[in-house]
C-alpha cells in the first residue's frame, strides 16, 4: 500500500470516529412526538371519572357547575391519563359495565381531545388491576405458551391504538403496562421466573406502538419511586433486551416508595445515568414537593406529573366529596405559572 493509500486510510478513520464522537455526543435523533409534547406535563387520571359520572356526581369550581375536565384545564392541567383493561367484563374483570374497557376510554379520550388536552394510554394488559402484586394474564389469553403471548400482546396493542386512530383520538402517548417491575402477563412473564419471556414481552408491546404511529411516545413505568438499585437494575434489563422506550415513568406513594428524599436521589441518578424524560405517572401526598423535585432534574429531564384519580376525594383529593374543586387544585397554576418549556 502506497503513501497516499495510507492517507486516504488515515483520513477515513479520523472521519468515521469524528461521526461516531458526535453521534454519541448528541444522542439519537428525537422523533417528532418527542418535540412536540406540551411541557411541563400538568397530568391527572381521571379513569374513574365516567363511573362517578353514572351514579350522578357533578363537579364546580367556586359555586359555578362545569365539566370536570374543564375545571382542570382552568387550573393548567394539560394531559390526562386513562388505564385500558384487555376485557373488564370478564369473569374476574374489573366492570360488569364496562368501565376502562376499550369503548369507555375511546369515548373518554374523545372528550380529553375536544377539550384540547393531551392522552396518556396506559395499557395493563389484564382484565383487571395490574400492579406490582397482580399481573394476570387475561382471561381469553390464558391458554397461550409463551411465544403466542408474545404475538399476542404486538398484535392486541397494534389494533387496539389502531381504533384509536380510526376514531381520531391516537393517544400522544402510551405505556406499554403499568407499574411492571414485577413482571407482565403473569404466570408466563413474571419477571423473577421468567425474566427472558418478560423481555421479549415488552418487547413486542413497544415495537407493537412504534408501528402503529412512529411519533407516539412509549414510557416504561414502575413502581420504585424511591429505590434506586430496584429502578435501575429494571432500566438496565431493558437495555439488555432491546426494548424501545422514551419515558421513565415512576409511582411514588410514600407508604411504599420511602422519603421525598429517596425519590429525589433516585430521579436525580436515573436523569444522569439514562438522559431520558422523566415522569411521576402517579403520586397522592406531597403535591407541591414531588411537582418541586421532577421540575428540578438535571437538564430538564424532569417532564413533569400525573396526580393518580384526581377526582377522588380519597385519592388525588382536588375534589370534594360533592365534586367541588378544593384548595389542592390551587398549587398548580401558581406553581407552574413561569416555568419555561
Amino acid at each position: 500500500m502506497n503513501c497516499l493509500q495510507n492517507s486516504t486510510k488515515m483520513v477515513s478513520i479520523i472521519l468515521a470516529l469524528a461521526g461516531l464522537s458526535a453521534c454519541v455526543l448528541m444522542g439519537p435523533e428525537p422523533h417528532r412526538g418527542m418535540l412536540q409534547v406540551e411541557k411541563p406535563i400538568i397530568g391527572a387520571d381521571i379513569s374513574w371519572l365516567p363511573s362517578q359520572e353514572d351514579r350522578g356526581m357533578t363537579f364546580s369550581d367556586h359555586g359555578v357547575a362545569k365539566d370536570a375536565l374543564e375545571i382542570l384545564k382552568d387550573h393548567n392541567f394539560n394531559w390526562i391519563r386513562l388505564r385500558l383493561f384487555v376485557d373488564p367484563t370478564a369473569e374476574k374483570g374489573y366492570s360488569r359495565d364496562g368501565y376502562c374497557g376499550l369503548e369507555q376510554t375511546i369515548a373518554m379520550a374523545k372528550r380529553i381531545k375536544a377539550a384540547d388536552m393531551q392522552f396518556l394510554l396506559d395499557f395493563h394488559y389484564s382484565d383487571n388491576w395490574a400492579d406490582p402484586g397482580k399481573q394476570y394474564t387475561p382471561a381469553a389469553w390464558t391458554d397461550l405458551n409463551a411465544e403466542e403471548l408474545e404475538n399476542k400482546i404486538y398484535e392486541y396493542t397494534l389494533e387496539t391504538l389502531k381504533r384509536f386512530g380510526a376514531e381520531g383520538v391516537m393517544p400522544e402517548m402510551v405505556q406499554v403496562g403499568n407499574e411492571v417491575h414485577n413482571g407482565i402477563l403473569w404466570p408466563l412473564g413474571k419477571r423473577s421466573d421468567y425474566p427472558e419471556n418478560f423481555g421479549k414481552f415488552m418487547g413486542a408491546a413497544s415495537r407493537a406502538v412504534r408501528k402503529a404511529d412512529p411519533n407516539i411516545i412509549i414510557m416504561a413505568h414502575i413502581a420504585k419511586g424511591g429505590s434506586n438499585k430496584e429502578s435501575i437494575q429494571f432500566y438496565e434489563m431493558m437495555n439488555e433486551y432491546d426494548v424501545v422506550y422514551d419515558v421513565i415513568g415512576q409511582s411514588y406513594y410514600p407508604q411504599h416508595h420511602g422519603t421525598l428524599d429517596d425519590l429525589t436521589n433516585n430521579l436525580t441518578d436515573l436523569a444522569i445515568r439514562y438522559k431520558k424524560p422523566i415522569i411521576v405517572v402517579e403520586y397522592q401526598e406531597h403535591r407541591k414537593e414531588v411537582n418541586e423535585i421532577v421540575k428540578a432534574l438535571p437538564n430538564g429531564v424532569g417532564w413533569g406529573t400525573f396526580i393518580w384519580e384526581a377526582t377522588s376525594s380519597r385519592w388525588g383529593n382536588l375534589f370534594d366529596r360533592e365534586g367541588a374543586a378544593n384548595e389542592n387544585m390551587e398549587i398548580y397554576p401558581e406553581f407552574y405559572a413561569n416555568r419555561p418549556n
